[in-house]
Formats: structure tokens, C-alpha cells, sequence
């Protein structure tokens, strides 16, 4: 039975599963398994080709950069080197106004390029952060806010998973991504510390100046902040340069990476208990993620065998939806899910079916993925269940914090967010520029 039924009694399977609170990578396999039976009417033929596409989902070299990098941010994570780069940042901006809010963003940008993590960025700061700007009178909401809105920044900068996840399931390149997000990355991350700095110098009451006489890091040694803020700085060279410059390949240059974090992590004292933890930590992290990708691939394959894409680009170009349109009506779904899922789970329920119908609308690939990127991170914020929101109400040392505060508090990065992506759609050279020029 091939055709829209095939697709209908799927997509049907998949939400029933999904809103009864079946995890999204279970019910996308069982949705599968039944929609390719349907199609072939033989349960042999159906796990036959559900088989294969699992197999070549994970085969791929391509993969191993996932685990790589969560394994490179879990030790930088664990060797106390994004604290003290977050220290030397604070040192660095002592007479700027919200200079604790700043530190954090362009903290959280620095982490976010060797971790490619939002969570682990969200989490390491609401722990290292939050604590200093409330000792020195931050707002509690302000505080909060630029923690959740700047953790976002470790899913735009590379290496980011979400890239590596998006580049794979759209046989895409992973370094075109990669390039295709740092403009945009440094674009969102400026316009972060523009309106820290504008919120404190308007509200000094939001964010005080401090009193450097009495600044708690102002008597500490630098040296080891110095040291540490350097190795994470030479590990974006190593890995990023290396693969502008062509020396690496992405999986190389993970391999690279992870070598450098053992070697910083070892300067700062890490032995062969961490690094193990490290490792189990990143396997944790990484082994979802790649029964997700499994997953998501057999859902790709019933789309691509029983024509569903074609099907959905008929009914959507048949709407006489604009462009514009088509792109708002994705936009919306992204955030929707976003407040409801995870952000990889929201791309391989949408990406197999919103990038043909964007490359049919005349969309560049690389700046639509980019733009899609910004909006499901914004989803990661939005209410009622902002998983970015849970993360730094579970991380904050403070049992006070509502999830009202944060909420309120990163409100504003989630309206930035959606205006940098509307510059990203409006301006894709913005994305396409530095892949074009290094690739």
C-alpha cells in the first residue's frame, strides 16, 4: 500500500505515541517499522530495509564527531578551565557596565567552541555565574536570563551537535556548517553583550557596578586563569582553524581536540579517575543522541519509500503559499515543538520534510539550516517547557529560583534570537559568506 495512506496512519502513530509520552526516538522507530510494513505488506521486507538503514545511519566516520567533542567540553567542563576562562573574561571587563553579564556571554561563546553543547554550557554557568552576580546585586531575573539566553550560543558556534546532526541527515557538508555558523554566532553573541550593557547602564540597579577595591577575584593569582583561558583558546585554533584551513577533517580535528582537552585537563589536575568519569559522562550523553539519529533515519527512509515528501511539497506548494509564508508556518512549528521537546528530536521530525520544501522555494540550504538552527535553539526558551529553562533551574546553586524568573529573565534573548534569525533569512550572505570564501 504505497502512497498517502502509508504517510497518514504513520503520522497519526507518531503523535499518539508522542503526546501519550512515548520517548521521541521509540515512538519515531515503532512509527517506522509499521508505515514501511504498510507500504511493502511484509514484515520481513520492512525490518529488512529498517535494518540497513540503521546500519548505514552509524557507520558513518561522520559520527564519531559527536562523541568526540561531547568527550572534549565534559573534560574542559570538569577541569575547572571554563571557570577560570569566565574569571580572566570578568578580570578583562572591570570597568564595563554589566561586566559580569558580559563575562558570561562571551564565557559561554568560548565553551560553547570546544563543547558544541547548549546544556553543558547552561549548566557549567548557572553554576559558576549565577553565584558571583547575585553576591554583587544583580538582579535575580537579569542573572538568570542572560544564563539561559547565552547557553544558547553552544548550538550555533561550532562545533556544534546540532550542525553535525543537521549536516548528516541532510548529506550535507559538516565544515561548510560549521563555517556557515561563526558570522552568525558572533552576530547573536554581540547583540547578547549590546543589551547587557545597555540594561545596566539604563537600570544601574539591575546590574551594579562593583567596588574593585573589594572585588573577590581582584586578590586572586591570574596566572592559572590565564593559563587555562589560553588552552581553551588555543583548542578553538586547533580545532576550528584546522578545519577552515583544510589540514583536519571535522573528525580529525575532534580527534585533535579531545587530545588538547586531556593535556589542558591534565595541567589542571585531572587524573584517571575524572577522565574516566569524563568518558562514561560523554557516553551517557552521546548514546541517546545516536539512538535518535538511528531513528531518525528510518523515518527519513518511510518518507523517501512511500513518497511522502512529494506528497507534502504538493499539498503545501498547492496552499499558493509566499515563500515567506512557507517560512513563518516552519518557524511556528519550531518553536511550538521547541517548548516541548528536545532539539534534536525537533530536527528529525522536521528537517526530512521542511529542507526539500525550502530548496523547492528557492532557499540557500546552508543559510536556511542556519536560520533553522536559531529558531529551534529560541524553541529551547519558549514557555511553557524551555528545556534550557529546566536546566538552569536544576543547575542554580539557589533553591529560591522559580521558573517565572528565568522565563522572565530570558524573554528578551528569545526575542533577540528570532531577530537575528530574520537577518539570517533576510541577509544569508550573513551564512553563506565565509563558506564560500574558505571552502
Amino acid at each position: 500500500m504505497l502512497g498517502p495512506e502509508v504517510i497518514f496512519y504513520s503520522l497519526a502513530i507518531l503523535f499518539v505515541l508522542v503526546l501519550v509520552g512515548v520517548q521521541i526516538g521509540i515512538a519515531l522507530g515503532v512509527a517506522s517499522v509499521i508505515g514501511v510494513y504498510l507500504a511493502y505488506g511484509d514484515i520481513n521486507i520492512a525490518l529488512s530495509i529498517l535494518g540497513s538503514t540503521a546500519y548505514d545511519a552509524i557507520r558513518s566516520h561522520t559520527l564519531a564527531v559527536i562523541p568526540l567533542f561531547m568527550l572534549m567540553g565534559e573534560i574542559i567542563s570538569r577541569s575547572g578551565a571554563a571557570t577560570d576562562l569566565y574569571v580572566m573574561c570578568n578580570r578583562a571587563l572591570r570597568r564595563l557596565p554589566g561586566r559580569l553579564a558580559v563575562a558570561t556571554v562571551i564565557g559561554n561563546a568560548a565553551f560553547a567552541a570546544v563543547s558544541g553543547v547548549a546544556i553543558a554550557s547552561a549548566a557549567t554557568f548557572s553554576r559558576i555565574a549565577y553565584p558571583e552576580m547575585r553576591r554583587l546585586g544583580y538582579s535575580k531575573s537579569y542573572a538568570l536570563g542572560v544564563i539561559a539566553g547565552s547557553g544558547s550560543l553552544g548550538m550555533l558556534i561550532p562545533p556544534s551537535v546540532l550542525l553535525i546532526v543537521w549536516a548528516i541527515l541532510t548529506e550535507g557538508s559538516v565544515g561548510s556548517l560549521f563555517l556557515a555558523g561563526v558570522v552568525p554566532g558572533l552576530l547573536l553573541g554581540l547583540t547578547f553583550i549590546i543589551y547587557c550593557i545597555v540594561i545596566a547602564i539604563r537600570d544601574p540597579s539591575i546590574a551594579p557596578m562593583a567596588d574593585s577595591a573589594h572585588d573577590y577575584h581582584s586578590g586572586r593569582k591570574s596566572r592559572a586563569e590565564f593559563t587555562s583561558g589560553m588552552g581553551i583558546v588555543a583548542l578553538i585554533i586547533l580545532v576550528l582553524g584546522g578545519i577552515w584551513s583544510g589540514i583536519f577533517t571535522p573528525t580529525e580535528a575532534a580527534g585533535f581536540g579531545v587530545l588538547g582537552s586531556i593535556i589542558l585537563g591534565y595541567t589542571k589536575g585531572m587524573r584517571g579517575k575524572e577522565f574516566m568519569e569524563s568518558i562514561y559522562n560523554a557516553g551517557r550523553s552521546t548514546a541517546p543522541i545516536m539512538f535518535l539519529l538511528i531513528a531518525g533515519s528510518m523515518y527519513s527512509r518511510l518518507l523517501a519509500v512511500s513518497g511522502g515528501i512529494n506528497l507534502v511539497q504538493d499539498l503545501v506548494v498547492g496552499t499558493g503559499l509566499s515563500p515567506f509564508g512557507l517560512i513563518m508556518i516552519m518557524t511556528v512549528v519550531w518553536l511550538l515543538l521547541g517548548a516541548l521537546i528536545d532539539s534534536i528530536s525537533d530536527i528529525l521530525l522536521t528537517i526530512p520534510i521542511f529542507v526539500p520544501i525550502a530548496l523547492a522555494a528557492g532557499f540557500d540550504p546552508v543559510a536556511f539550516a542556519i536560520y533553522g538552527i536559531i529558531v529551534i535553539e529560541a524553541g529551547l526558551l519558549t514557555p511553557p517547557m524551555g528545556l534550557l529553562i529546566f536546566t538552569v533551574k536544576s543547575a542554580v546553586p539557589d533553591p529560591s529560583v522559580t521558573l517565572g524568573e528565568i522565563f522572565k529573565g530570558s524573554i528578551p534573548f528569545w526575542i533577540l534570537m528570532l531577530v537575528v534569525a530574520m537577518l539570517i533569512l533576510l541577509f544569508p550572505k550573513l551564512a553563506t559568506w565565509l563558506p564560500s570564501l574558505m571552502l
